[in-house]
């Protein structure tokens, strides 16, 4: 089990600690100013970027803050 303060992999059935913000907007139903967030482990980085890219929805990687 994870600490309440531990950030999980937002990949489908994940739950290992995540160490990067994907930070997104979907233009069709978001303004311009919107940021959504999926956090990613490193071994979900890649797919979760590269779901987000296809759809021109990613913006950037950011490394998650270590003192969460």
């Amino acid at each position: 089990m994870n600490a309440p303060d531990v950030v999980v992999c937002s990949a489908k059935g994940c739950r290992a600690p995540a160490r990067h913000t994907l930070v997104w907007n979907n233009p069709k139903i978001h303004t311009p100013d919107r940021e959504k967030t999926w956090t990613a482990c490193d071994e979900h980085r890649e797919p979760l970027s590269h779901h987000l890219s296809m759809r021109s929805f990613l913006r950037r990687v950011d490394p998650l803050p270590q003192d969460r």
